[in-house]
């Protein structure tokens, strides 16, 4: 049975992802100190809300190190997919992991289009990659956010809303959906398939 750790650092959607992965028959840990951190096979880092909260959380708990650290897989789900990158305009300028160049920044749109995107949107410009084999292009995920990270060439696949949106990035073996996997049905569920059978 593969092994995840999912980050409980009190800024993100813990149950639901817990849930998703329990159900596709993962053995699911709950961490939140470095040393589970450190001992985990896979690592997830949810999020909901802003990333200086969740920094601030982050370093509150001594994780900062642990996560920049972590040398096997790791996925950032929605916000978490925010903070692989090198700062966020939320709140101001936030530093967050930097494992990824660029600038979150809030959503530049038209008055017809809302601020949060929030609902269904189409994966498209899929790439070639582990984490997304079997998922098609076209396929539908479930959306809400404010902030929008740069797409760039970590970019592994886009949604369209007002422009281009990086919904799936990589760098080396840290991966981020801007998206909630764990909401969007068959797509959602084997992308959380697919990480649970990326190398330790």
């Amino acid at each position: 049975m593969s092994s995840v750790s999912i980050l409980a650092y009190g800024a993100g959607n813990v149950a639901s992802v817990q849930f998703a992965f329990e159900r596709l028959g993962a053995d699911v840990r709950l961490i939140s100190s470095p040393a589970e951190v450190e001992a985990a096979e896979r690592l997830v880092l949810p999020g909901v809300g802003a990333a200086g909260y969740a920094m601030r959380r982050l370093d509150e708990l001594g994780l900062i190190e642990p996560v920049r650290a972590f040398p096997r897989s790791l996925l950032g789900v929605c916000l978490g997919q925010q903070l692989l990158f090198e700062t966020s305009e939320e709140g101001g300028e936030v530093g967050m992991l930097g494992f990824i160049p660029g600038d979150v920044r809030p959503f530049d749109l038209p008055p017809s289009l809302p601020v949060p995107h929030m609902g269904w949107s189409r994966l498209g410009d899929l790439v070639d990659d582990p984490l997304l084999e079997g998922v098609e292009d076209g396929s539908y995920a479930y959306f809400v956010h404010g902030f929008v990270c740069p797409d760039g060439p970590a970019t592994l696949a886009r949604a369209d809303y007002g422009g281009p949106v990086p919904a799936v990035v990589r760098k080396g073996n840290r991966w981020g959906c801007q998206f909630h996997p764990e909401r969007s049905a068959a797509p959602g569920a084997r992308i959380l398939r697919n990480f649970l059978s990326l190398p330790c």
